[in-house]
C-alpha cells in the first residue's frame, strides 16, 4: 500500500473514461499527478488527456494488475464498476478511494435507502419487490402514483417508471426486465436540490453551498448555485451531507440529491459516490472545484476551500447542441468544457457550460 500523502509525480488511476474521469485527468495532471485510465474504448475522452491508458473490461483481471502495477491509488468515475474490481486491486496492494462499501450502499437503491435512514438521513417511503406479483401487491400497500426503480443499474432516467394505480405494478416490473426493484412513494416536492462534500483521510470534510437543479426527461439540464436557501434548509443539508461521510468512512467527493419539501425538510433523493454533475459549477464559482478537492482527498492531501467567488448557472449541452461551441466562445460570461467525445447522439452529454455572474 502506498504511503499518504501521495507525493507529485505519483499515479492516479481512474476507472472509467468518460467525461467525469477527463476531468479528474485535468484536475490531477495541475497538482502534478499522472493519470492511469482503465477503459473498455481505447479512444476514450479520459484516456486522451491521460498519461496511461489501459484498455479493458473495468472487471479484466489482467487490466486490474496492470493498473495496480502503475497506480498508487485508484478511485472511479461512475457507481456502477463492478465491486469486486476495488476488491481485486486490494489484493494486488492499491487502495481504492471512495472504498467498497460506499460502492456497495450506491449500487443497490434498497441498501442506499436502508443505509441512509440508519444514519438519521431521511427519504421518502419504500419497498423492494422481486417479482411481478410482489410488485402489485407492495404498490397495493403503498398507494399509487408510485415510482418504481431497477435495485441496480439506472441512470439518467433510466430504469424507472411511474405508475398511477397500483394494478399496474405487475406490467411496469415485467418492462424494467424482470429484475429486482424498489418502489418509492411520491416526494411533493417544490425543488430539486444537491449538495457536494468531500472527506479527506484524516476526517476532515469540505462542503459546497448547495445548488438548485433543473431536469429534463431524468437528465440534468440546468444548476443554479449558491442556491438560494434559507439558514436552517443549509445547515440540514450540511448535516445530512457529514453523517453520510462518516456512515461510510468516506474518502473523496460525494453528490448528494436532495427534495425540497413545502414545509422546508429535505428528503435524500439519492447518493452518487463520485464527482457529480451538480458539482460541475464549482470549476468556475469556487476556489477550488470538486475534481481538484477529489484528487486532494484519495491522495491524502489538505483538502481545499469550498468558498464560492461567483454565482453560475450550469448548463448541460446535450448531442448537437455543442455544435455551438463558436457561439459560446463569444460570450463573455461563458466557460465552456467540452468533452472531447467523438459522436454526438440525441440527449448524450457532450459539454457544458458555466454562466459566470457576479455574486
Amino acid at each position: 500500500m502506498a504511503a499518504f500523502p501521495l507525493p507529485p509525480g505519483s499515479t492516479l488511476g481512474v476507472l472509467g473514461g468518460g467525461q467525469l474521469g477527463r476531468m479528474l485527468a485535468l484536475a490531477a495532471a495541475r497538482l502534478g499527478f499522472d493519470v492511469a485510465v482503465l477503459e473498455r474504448d481505447a479512444d476514450s475522452p479520459a484516456g486522451r488527456v491521460a498519461a496511461h491508458t489501459i484498455v479493458g473490461p473495468y472487471d479484466d483481471p489482467k487490466a486490474l494488475e496492470a493498473l495496480a502495477a502503475v497506480a498508487s491509488v485508484v478511485t472511479y468515475e461512475f457507481e456502477n464498476v463492478p465491486a469486486k474490481s476495488v476488491l481485486t486491486l486490494q489484493a494486488l496492494g492499491v487502495e481504492a478511494a471512495p472504498g467498497p462499501e460506499a460502492l456497495s450502499v450506491a449500487q443497490d437503491r434498497v441498501a442506499e435507502k436502508q443505509f441512509l435512514n440508519a444514519t438519521g438521513a431521511p427519504t421518502v417511503a419504500f419497498a423492494s419487490a422481486d417479482s411481478a406479483d410482489e410488485a402489485m401487491s407492495q404498490a397495493a400497500a403503498m398507494g399509487a402514483p408510485l415510482l418504481i426503480k431497477t435495485r441496480r443499474d439506472g441512470y439518467d432516467g433510466k430504469g424507472q417508471r411511474w405508475i398511477e394505480h397500483a394494478a399496474d405494478a405487475a406490467a411496469a416490473f415485467e418492462a424494467l426486465g424482470g429484475v429486482p426493484v424498489i418502489l418509492e412513494a411520491q416526494a411533493n416536492f417544490v425543488r430539486e436540490l444537491s449538495i457536494i462534500a468531500a472527506r479527506g483521510r484524516d476526517g476532515a470534510t469540505a462542503i459546497y453551498p448547495l445548488s438548485e437543479n433543473h431536469h429534463e426527461g431524468g437528465i440534468l439540464r440546468r444548476t443554479l448555485a449558491p442556491a438560494e436557501v434559507s439558514t436552517r434548509t443549509a445547515e440540514e443539508a450540511e448535516r445530512i451531507a457529514v453523517r453520510v461521510l462518516e456512515g461510510l468512512n468516506y474518502v473523496g467527493v460525494i453528490g448528494i440529491e436532495l427534495f425540497e419539501l413545502k414545509d422546508g425538510r429535505l428528503l435524500v433523493n439519492e447518493i452518487a459516490p463520485r464527482v457529480h454533475n451538480t458539482g460541475h459549477w464549482t470549476q468556475d464559482g469556487c476556489e477550488v472545484d470538486q475534481f481538484e478537492q477529489h484528487v486532494r482527498a484519495v491522495a491524502g492531501w489538505p483538502l481545499g476551500p469550498t468558498a464560492p467567488h461567483a454565482r453560475v448557472e450550469m448548463l448541460n449541452l446535450l448531442g448537437d447542441e455543442a455544435n455551438q461551441w463558436a457561439k459560446l466562445a463569444h460570450e463573455p460570461e461563458t466557460r465552456l468544457h467540452l468533452y472531447g467525445k467523438r459522436e454526438a447522439k440525441p440527449g448524450r452529454k457532450m459539454g457544458h457550460v458555466n454562466k459566470v455572474h457576479p455574486l
